[in-house]
């Protein structure tokens, strides 16, 4: 008796769509509204040919860039953007510790969660040039508005992490301290915050890196630091300066970048 070969079958994962008409349906639908949307763009071909000389200006000023010209300018610039980005994170992390605790559904009443939630929902929702515009009109121009824009997006960003860091921890320490009948500040002080105090310290100095870069673009619209100053050598078409703020730019953030990764190496 001979045994027939059989060719071995290939495993294959389920498609998402089982059924293969609604599938192909919504393939064909989705490239109609790709097409229609692309279609839909509206692209002035006589400006764009004419931008090509100013970007080719705005490239060649990285070749020759100009320090002198407004130094001192960029010296205050940076001076408001380095303030705005040191105070803004150590304001944003004092205010996000408590909210990320409240919004973590394993350690706090179901009521407490969602308020925090919310108040992270919202601060996710607007964008920080939003933030900043609305900043500046009512506070005025200048690194205060910047401030208060960092320290918002700051608390949205850390605490939702945060939150998710927390219910993500090993319940046993936390069921252990609870077992003793120990109150709620000793059970996050001693059962939450050890498990997460490697992974905040982290989070913490990766928004530092944001918020510097973020005050670059707030600064644009007014609210102080390094942008407003590389705004003006922008408008003023002084390429060359404004390559000058931008290398200063990349090199602080490989910096604090180079930094960071120092510190978060021993706590990892």
């Amino acid at each position: 008796m001979t045994t027939a070969h059989v060719p071995a079958r290939r495993w294959r994962p389920p498609p998402l769509i089982a059924n293969p008409y609604l599938r192909y349906a919504l393939i064909i639908g989705a490239a109609l509204y790709l097409a229609l949307a692309l279609g839909s763009v509206e692209v002035n071909w006589a400006r764009l040919s004419d931008g090509w000389a100013r970007g080719l200006r705005f490239v060649s000023g990285f070749l020759e860039p100009n320090f002198s010209r407004r130094w001192d300018d960029i010296v205050q610039g940076m001076i408001e953007s380095l303030t705005m980005t040191v105070t803004s994170t150590v304001v944003g992390i004092a205010i996000s510790v408590p909210i990320g605790i409240g919004a973590a559904r394993n350690v706090v009443p179901r009521a407490v969660y969602y308020v925090c939630r919310s108040i992270i929902a919202v601060s996710r929702s607007l964008q920080e040039i939003i933030v900043a515009i609305l900043l500046v009109s009512m506070v005025g121009f200048g690194p205060f508005a910047g401030f208060l824009t960092l320290s918002f997006a700051t608390i949205g960003f850390l605490s939702k992490l945060l939150a998710e860091d927390i219910e993500d921890i090993d319940p046993a320490p936390v069921e252990a301290i609870r077992a003793t009948g120990a109150p709620w500040p000793a059970l996050i002080a001693f059962g939450v915050l050890p498990q997460v105090a490697p992974r905040l310290l982290g989070l913490s100095l990766y928004r530092l890196d944001i918020n510097f870069r973020e005050s670059a673009v707030v600064g644009i619209v007014g609210a102080g630091g390094i942008g407003a100053t590389l705004n003006t050598a922008i408008d003023r078409y002084e390429f060359d300066s404004a390559a000058a703020i931008l290398i200063l730019i990349i090199a602080i953030v490989m910096a604090s970048e180079y930094v960071s990764g120092l510190v978060r190496g021993p706590v990892k």
